[in-house]
């Protein structure tokens, strides 16, 4: 299955919007989305179980909200939108709960990396992982979205509602701070 985030179906949010078709539709959604948001979000929070627990909330606040999808942006960014929010929902719970700084959040997500039993990759790829953790969350949201997803500027400004040349400098830093880091 493909990571990717797929394209809008204009039928399936029709669909959405109709109340009778409305939950069959929103099912279609959930298979569809499921995967590329749960790896965005993995990249986020780092555990695979919390991912699972805020894909869970990501679709329990779209379903709860699916009448206030108007179609002005697209059900992907949508989506995306919502899914990151949840992330930072969740970090910012957990760091409330550990009695975490946000200064320490980045040691918190580094212990995630590598007490997880479901990671995988070489030792190159871990260690990308751990560099990415260190960043800012607004960085590291920024650097996940361009490297791993491979997502324009444009798409991201959309979902972050941050300026492209914003979006541009904050990747610039972010992969000068991972290459410095993965150069140590």
């Amino acid at each position: 299955m493909s990571r990717e985030i797929p394209q809008d179906n204009p039928v399936l949010i029709d669909r959405l919007r109709q109340p009778e078709s409305c939950r069959q539709a929103f099912n279609e959604v959930m298979r569809e989305y499921s995967e590329p948001l749960y790896w965005q979000i993995r990249r986020m929070v780092e555990n695979h179980d919390d991912a699972a627990d805020v894909l869970q909330n990501t679709f329990l606040k779209a379903w709860q909200n699916i009448e206030n999808f108007r179609g002005e942006a697209k059900l992907s960014t949508w989506l995306y939108k919502i899914a990151l929010n949840e992330s930072i929902t969740f970090l910012a719970r957990e760091r409330k709960r550990l009695s975490v700084s946000i200064d320490d959040e980045e040691t918190h997500l580094v212990n995630q990396i590598e007490a997880d039993e479901w990671v995988d990759g070489d030792e190159l790829a871990i260690r990308l992982r751990k560099a990415v953790a260190s960043l800012p969350e607004k960085q590291r949201m920024v650097f996940n979205m361009k490297y791993y997803d491979d997502m324009k500027y444009e798409r991201m400004s959309e979902i972050l509602g941050t300026s492209v040349g914003a979006l541009k400098a904050s990747y610039h830093l972010a992969v000068k701070k991972i290459e410095k880091i993965l150069g140590e």
